[in-house]
């Protein structure tokens, strides 16, 4: 069975920093892709950034240049959050894809003065 467990939200003024982490487990030694989606209240989930299994990254285009997604196994990868804006509050969700996608429980980001 496959877990996702996020941490790293919380709650940061506009123009701030955090760093989202996710750790997966299960019986698997590769993925297909790790990424984040976000969801804001009364919004539909939405694709934010992956990271490939050859290691090259994609990022939508309402964070690019401001976030950067990294992994360090198959099985952790880590969002860092610059310059974050008011928009950015979503809860983000962590997800791999193992042909399935798996999905994480998300982790609150509130972006206020």
């Amino acid at each position: 069975q496959v877990q996702l467990v996020e941490s790293g939200g919380g709650l940061v003024q506009p123009g701030g920093s955090l760093r989202l982490s996710c750790a997966a487990s299960g019986s698997f030694h590769s993925t297909n892709a790790m990424g984040w989606y976000r969801q804001a209240p009364g919004k539909q989930r939405e694709w934010v950034a992956s990271i490939i299994s050859d290691g090259s990254t994609r990022y939508s285009d309402s964070v690019k240049g401001r976030f950067t997604i990294s992994g360090d196994s198959a099985k952790q990868v880590y969002l860092q959050m610059n310059n974050l804006r008011p928009e950015d509050t979503a809860v983000y969700i962590c997800y791999v894809d193992l042909a399935r996608i798996h999905w994480g429980q998300g982790t609150q980001v509130t972006v206020a003065s």
